[in-house]
C-alpha cells in the first residue's frame, strides 16, 4: 500500500495532463491557472488511499479522482468571488486577475469537466458513483448558503453550525472516501462506513482548524492567526462563547463584535482573554475529541484487515 505523499505526487502528475481547448482562452486559461495553484491534494489523495483500503487498484478511480479534485477547486473559485478574497494560495485570485464575469463562467466550465471526470468509471458503478457525486456537490452549495445566511444572523445555535460545516467540509471528504470505495467494489455495508468515517473526521478537522485560527503556530498553521475573531465569523470558538458567558465576559463580547473600527490585535487579544476564561478552547477540543471518536468507531467497524487502515 502506498501512503499519502505517493498518492498526492499522483495528482499532481494527473492534473498537469489535463487537456483544456484552447479557446476561447478567457474561459479556460482560469481553469488552468486555478488547478495550477499548489495544494494538499487531499481529497483526490482519500479518494485513491480508500481504493486500496479495500483492496482494488488506485489506477482505476484516477478520474474520478481528479473530478472531485477540479469540482474542489471549482467551488474555492466561487467562493473567493463571494468572499471577495484577493489571493488564493498567495496568487491573485481568478476574479482579480481577470473578472467576476469571467470567474464565474470558468467556474461552471470546471463543474463541467468534474462531473465528466466523475463518469469515466465503470459503467457497472457509474449510476452510484454520479449519484453520490450530485448530492454532495448539493450539500456543498446548501452548507454555503447557511454559511452566508448565517453571516447576517444575530444568533445561531451550535448544532447549526455543526450541520453547516457538515455540508460545506465534511461532505466532499466523505464522498471522496465512498467514492474509492466503490470503486474498489467492496460491500455496501463498507462503503457506509467509510463515508461516516469520513463525515466525522471532516466535522472534526474543521472544528480544529477554527481553534488553530485563534491558538495556532503561524508558521506551521500557514497564514495569520485571528482572522474569523476580526471578522466576527460565527464558529464554534464564538458560539460556545456566546452561549457561556454572563456578566462582564458577555459585555465585552457584544462590544467587540457591535464595533465597526477597531484595532484588530487590540480585538483578538481581547476576544481571546475572554475565551480563555471561558475555557472555550478546552469546550473546543473536546468537542472535536467527540466527532474524531466517532470516527474511529465506523473506521474500527470496516471490514477489512487492520493493516489496511
Amino acid at each position: 500500500m502506498h501512503d499519502s505523499t505517493f498518492f498526492q505526487t499522483v495528482i499532481e502528475e494527473e492534473l498537469k495532463k489535463l487537456s483544456f481547448p484552447s479557446a476561447p482562452v478567457e474561459l479556460y486559461e482560469p481553469v488552468s491557472y486555478m488547478l495550477a495553484m499548489t495544494g494538499k491534494r487531499l481529497r483526490p489523495s482519500l479518494v485513491l488511499m480508500a481504493v486500496e483500503v479495500f483492496g482494488g487498484d488506485y489506477q482505476k478511480a484516477i478520474f474520478p479522482a481528479l473530478g472531485i479534485e477540479v469540482f474542489h477547486n471549482f467551488t474555492l473559485l466561487h467562493d473567493d468571488i463571494m468572499d471577495k478574497a484577493p489571493l488564493r494560495r498567495s496568487k491573485e485570485t481568478v476574479h482579480k486577475k481577470w473578472n467576476a464575469d469571467i470567474a464565474i463562467l470558468s467556474g461552471d466550465a470546471m463543474f463541467v469537466k468534474a462531473s465528466e471526470l466523475m463518469l469515466r468509471v465503470d459503467d457497472a458503478i457509474a449510476r452510484n458513483v454520479l449519484t453520490l457525486f450530485y448530492r454532495t456537490a448539493t450539500e456543498v452549495c446548501e452548507g454555503q448558503q447557511l454559511d452566508m445566511n448565517y453571516e447576517k444572523r444575530d444568533s445561531v445555535s451550535i448544532d447549526e453550525y455543526i450541520s453547516m460545516i457538515s455540508l460545506k467540509t465534511a461532505s466532499l471528504l466523505a464522498c471522496s472516501l465512498k467514492t474509492g470505495a466503490l470503486v474498489a467494489g467492496t460491500t455496501e455495508m463498507n462503503a457506509e462506513l467509510v463515508y461516516d468515517f469520513g463525515k466525522n473526521i471532516g466535522i472534526a478537522f474543521q472544528l480544529h482548524d477554527d481553534m488553530l485560527d485563534v491558538y495556532g503556530d503561524e508558521q506551521k498553521f500557514g497564514k495569520l492567526t485571528g482572522g474569523d475573531i476580526i471578522a466576527n465569523k460565527k464558529t464554534f470558538l464564538l458560539l460556545k462563547a456566546l452561549e457561556t458567558a454572563e456578566g462582564n465576559n458577555l459585555k465585552q463580547l457584544k462590544k467587540w463584535l457591535s464595533m465597526k473600527e477597531f484595532d484588530s490585535q487590540e480585538k483578538i487579544e481581547a476576544m481571546k482573554e475572554v475565551f480563555s476564561s471561558l475555557n472555550i478552547r478546552d469546550h473546543s477540543e473536546e468537542k472535536t475529541e467527540i466527532f474524531f471518536q466517532q470516527a474511529m468507531y465506523s473506521l474500527d467497524k470496516i471490514d477489512v484487515p487492520e493493516e489496511n487502515k
